[in-house]
């Protein structure tokens, strides 16, 4: 909630320079809506306005506020995350009937879908309650089954499933995705989405609790939003809020669940729809009961409770971004530090991953007498297929990187190994490569030449507990302390936030490339050039003390 709020106010000040703009009073119109003309239908508000609470405001301001240079709204995704009942499935109705009614969308089509009929219905049922408590929208809106229309311009609201069988010649305005860790594939977000590419400014919300498969759809929607509110990567057309207890620096809720004020962080609604004394006698249930503990944590905190999470803090590692000057761009940084760094000793890492992905050369220059700060240069490399493929398919820009010189682009669908090659060359000349760690039998070819034909010493550094745990735990060290500088080069960062690590029953760690949500080889290469920095201090009388073991 944090970071969703840093990026609105961000956003208010730097966003007209993106073409974009916050207009006021349509932000008071979406929240006026819900006042003026709906009504809660369950509990003990009944038959009273829906007046939304903040954290509703806040959404709905957002959704509806923020606007293009054409007009049209900003947001044509959003991603909502937050525990249960804390009113959301309500709140979703009635964002529903908004569309319905009040977009000014000619023929507008607004669906509730979800992967089950029943599961469907529930908000479209709810929205149908809220019809038949306002007065207003019965005047105007119309109901046949299980559909809400108006004539008037020819709109509609209807409940979809994936069971119902085909769902051809949708043309949606408006989807609404409910409980999205249900749904096992991206299918039906997928088809609804791109039926409505038409449509001017069209708008997919999916709402849920956070689920227990970190394979699924719904947590690479869940990272990928992440990823946006983190400033990893950006879309200024993907909103997103996620209210979830705070997991300390290990990623970690185990010390500090039962803290009430934890509580009422992960629910936004806290002491109005989610009850306090409920709260209370289920944690204590969960507390006696630990079969009962992931439920809770699950749907009451909003923690994804199974699978590995992330190894480093986004914001530590924010910290290592090092002393930009004024105005200057991670390219600029680059450059910079190329220029400074030219005659100074350093440690390379390669990890080629495979041969059709994204290959990692990582120069790690210590810090030293004529190198005050430590650090680190990636290169990465990438077939141009799978350029395209993945920013297409994966949301990953490997395309704007590619522009923007981070990413180099080989042609074909395999990675050219003679681009490394030259790379490492080019670097040799400018700088004092001393040791290169590598992980891979693979690039075997590709080593010999460097060894042999070039006269880089190349030394394989061995990927399981022993060989790697001291260089991992050293990164991770690094960071924490903020040791060193990346420059808030993108696709490092990217793989940074997908980094995660395995443990053994000695306490070792490694890097754990099979359970990272997305590649993390650069992240790898930087630890092998650690790696052989450790190594190398263990012979050096004359290291910093700080590379010593």
């Amino acid at each position: 909630m944090r970071l969703a709020c840093d990026r609105y106010l961000d956003d208010l000040e730097h966003a007209g320079e993106r073409g974009l703009r916050f207009d006021a009073v349509r932000a008071e119109r979406a929240i006026l809506f819900f006042e003026l003309f709906l009504c809660h239908s369950k509990g003990e508000w009944a038959g009273r306005p829906f007046v939304p609470d903040p954290w509703e405001q806040f959404i709905l301001a957002n959704l509806f506020g923020w606007i293009r240079a054409d007009g049209t709204r900003r947001f044509r995704e959003a991603y909502i995350e937050i525990p249960k009942k804390n009113g959301k499935s309500t709140f979703c109705a009635g964002i529903g009937l908004e569309m319905l009614v009040a977009d000014g969308e000619p023929g507008a089509e607004v669906y509730a879908f979800a992967t089950t009929k029943d599961q469907a219905k529930i908000i479209h049922e709810e929205a149908v309650r809220m019809w038949e408590k306002s007065e207003s929208l019965q005047r105007r809106v119309g109901k046949f089954r299980n559909n809400l229309h108006v004539r008037s311009s020819n709109s509609k609201f209807e409940p979809l499933s994936s069971d119902e069988g085909t769902n051809d010649g949708l043309n949606p305005s408006c989807g609404l995705g409910d409980e999205l860790h249900r749904h096992p594939t991206n299918a039906l977000w997928n088809l609804i989405s791109m039926s409505g590419a038409s449509r001017r400014q069209p708008l997919m919300i999916g709402i849920t609790t956070a689920g227990t498969d970190r394979v699924s759809f719904c947590y690479q929607q869940h990272d990928y939003a992440e990823k946006i509110l983190n400033r990893v990567l950006e879309n200024d057309s993907f909103f997103v809020y996620i209210s979830a207890m705070d997991l300390d620096e290990n990623g970690s809720w185990r010390d500090h669940w039962q803290e009430p004020e934890q509580w009422e962080r992960a629910n936004p609604s806290y002491g109005r729809s989610v009850k306090v004394d409920k709260l209370e006698e289920e944690a204590r249930q969960a507390k006696d009961q630990p079969t009962m503990l992931n439920d809770f944590l699950r749907f009451r905190l909003n923690v994804w409770t199974q699978g590995s999470n992330r190894a480093l803090s986004p914001e530590k590692w924010r910290l290592c971004t090092g002393e930009l000057l004024d105005g200057e761009t991670p390219q600029q940084v680059l450059e910079r530090w190329k220029r400074e760094l030219v005659g100074c000793r350093c440690y390379a890492g390669l990890d080629a991953a495979t041969v059709d992905d994204v290959a990692s050369l990582v120069l790690y220059f210590p810090k030293a007498d004529d190198n005050p700060h430590a650090r680190v240069i990636p290169f990465f490399f990438c077939p141009a297929e799978a350029i395209l493929e993945r920013s297409k398919k994966a949301r990953v820009p490997y395309d704007v990187w590619n522009e923007q010189g981070f990413i180099t682009m080989t042609p074909g669908q395999v990675i050219d190994y003679k681009a490394i090659r030259q790379t490492f060359l080019d670097c040799n000349e400018q700088y004092q490569i001393l040791e290169t760690g590598f992980d891979r039998y693979e690039v075997s070819q590709l080593v010999t030449q460097l060894e042999e034909d070039d006269g880089l010493t190349m030394v394989r550094v061995g990927q399981g507990f022993v060989g790697i745990s001291a260089a991992t735990k050293e990164f991770l060290k690094m960071v924490v302390a903020s040791e060193f500088w990346h420059g808030g080069n993108p696709v490092l960062t990217w793989m940074a936030d997908n980094f995660v690590t395995r443990s053994d029953p000695a306490g070792l760690i490694k890097p754990d490339k099979e359970k990272a949500r997305e590649k993390i080889d650069g992240i790898v290469a930087f630890i092998d050039a650690i790696s052989r920095s450790i190594a190398q201090s263990l012979e050096d009388d004359d290291a910093p003390a700080v590379y010593r073991l």
